[in-house]
């Protein structure tokens, strides 16, 4: 049967341990989450010696693990197998591999703690193997959040640990370091670190300790671009092109994806008022004033044409066109092209 991560985890927290977890999916962070608390909280420390391993997928085959789960706890109510990249097992795709997994399933050791890592992929769900992991294991399936689900994820992840952040913190976490939940994890622990206890975390507090520049940022290059400031824009560029490792490409031109996107969806909807775009805005209805006169100086055409310019750069970057054109240069190239629109030929 297939569960969310946060009710497996609370079942853990009360010591409620099923024989098979199947963890598998895009979303690596809750599969970790999962696998870790069982390996850290499943046994005693000193049960662990004789009762307790950790398989990685590439060095074994399924008869391996198998032959580990069957074996009968010493000194110990239960015994935990934890095989990580799973997805790497040699034959778990194979038939004879698949018809052995089912029929541990079927009928699987109740005083082993059998977990299964299955990172970056899902099952064939077609396939036999799958429909007895869903009938017979804990099955748990991690997708990769949208952008816009990001801020409720750090809101959910910061009550969790008994602090209160204002909406810009929050949102600048979301919007510099993006959907990747375990990077986004390890960021705010790290900030967490020397809070004060009942402390709030404020925009301020994020960009000392994430490495965000007050000046340089990408958000101070959209605060640019909004502005039409090509001084300030080129002065952000040239910061970023001095500091590529704090300043990747790729993530920034997804940034502008987004803002160039909502812009465009706001360019469509019929209530254009402020209150209206405040509530398509949702969580970043704060922002409203930077969105309503971004759509003065960038009308709907014009969001189009600046999207499509943000797609060819994404190719370049990726070396997929643009030769060998460096990242500050197609960053440059870009900003050109948002700031200084081309005049359209009108054929008759």
């Amino acid at each position: 049967m297939s569960h969310t991560p946060e009710a497996i985890l609370e079942q853990l927290k009360q010591k409620q341990f099923a024989p098979v977890y199947f963890l598998q999916g895009e979303e690596s962070f809750y599969i970790d989450a999962i696998a870790d608390y069982i390996e850290d909280n499943a046994l005693q420390e000193h049960e662990k010696g004789f009762n307790q391993v950790v398989l990685y997928g590439k060095d074994v085959d399924v008869s391996t693990i198998l032959l580990q789960a069957k074996r009968f706890p010493m000194m110990s109510e239960k015994s935990v197998v934890i095989v990580k990249e799973a997805q790497s097992i040699q034959d778990i795709e194979k038939e004879e591999g698949m018809k052995q997994l089912e029929a541990y399933l079927q009928r699987p050791l109740t005083s082993t703690i059998l977990v299964f890592c299955y990172k970056h992929k899902t099952l064939d769900g077609r396939k036999a193997l799958a429909k007895a992991v869903t009938k017979h294991a804990v099955l748990v399936t991690t997708k990769k959040l949208y952008d816009n689900q990001v801020p409720a994820w750090v809101n959910s992840y910061l009550k969790q640990k008994g602090v209160k952040a204002t909406q810009q913190a929050v949102l600048l976490l979301s919007e510099y370091i993006g959907s990747d939940l375990s990077r986004l994890a390890n960021e705010i622990d790290k900030l967490l670190i020397n809070q004060k206890p009942g402390a709030t975390i404020d925009e301020r507090v994020v960009q000392e300790n994430v490495g965000i520049s007050k000046e340089y940022n990408i958000f101070e290059l959209q605060a640019a671009i909004i502005a039409r400031d090509a001084l300030k824009a080129n002065r952000i560029i040239h910061y970023f092109e001095a500091n590529p490792k704090n300043n990747p490409l790729i993530p920034n031109l997804s940034m502008l994806f987004n803002f160039f996107t909502k812009l465009l969806s706001l360019h469509m909807q019929q209530d254009k008022s402020e209150q209206g775009l405040r509530k398509s805005l949702g969580s970043q209805g704060w922002k409203v004033k930077d969105y309503v006169l971004a759509m003065r100086v960038y009308p709907l055409q014009r969001c189009a044409d600046i999207i499509h310019f943000v797609r060819v750069a994404d190719l370049q970057v990726k070396g997929i066109t643009g030769g060998d054109m460096s990242d500050a240069d197609i960053l440059r190239e870009l900003i050109f092209k948002i700031l200084h629109p081309v005049p359209r030929t009108v054929t008759t």
